[in-house]
C-alpha cells in the first residue's frame, strides 16, 4: 500500500511539473525587444526629407544598462547628430546582453 501511494504522489508531481512547463507565454526575443526600445527612442523626429535617410549604428551597452553609441555610418550629418543625441546614454531594458559587446542596428527615416 505504501508503494502505491508513493507512486501516486510521484505521478502527481510529474504531471504538475509538465503542466507548469507548458505555459502558453511567448518567449521573449531580446534582440527584438532592444530594437523596439530603440525604435521608441527615435520616434517623433522632425526631419523634413525628400528621400529616405539610412544609417548603421554601432553601439554597446554599459554596466548601467545604457546605450553607448560608438559610430553612426551615414552621409547625412544631421541624422548622425540626431541618432547620437537620442540614443547615447539612454537607459534600456537590456536582458541577455553582454556588457562591452558591440551591436549594430540599421536605422531608416522614411519620407
Amino acid at each position: 500500500m505504501r508503494k502505491i501511494s508513493l507512486v501516486l504522489v510521484a505521478a502527481t508531481m510529474f504531471a504538475a511539473v509538465n503542466v507548469s512547463a507548458n505555459s502558453n507565454a511567448e518567449p521573449v526575443n531580446p534582440t527584438k525587444n532592444l530594437s523596439t526600445q530603440i525604435h521608441q527612442l527615435l520616434e517623433s523626429n522632425s526631419f523634413d526629407v525628400e528621400e529616405d535617410l539610412t544609417a548603421k549604428v554601432q553601439f554597446t551597452i554599459n554596466k548601467d544598462g545604457e546605450i553607448v553609441v560608438l559610430s553612426v555610418d551615414t552621409v547625412n550629418d544631421s541624422l548622425e547628430g540626431f541618432v547620437k543625441g537620442r540614443l547615447n546614454y539612454k537607459k534600456v531594458d537590456a536582458i541577455d546582453f553582454k556588457e562591452g559587446r558591440t551591436y549594430t542596428v540599421p536605422v531608416r527615416i522614411a519620407v
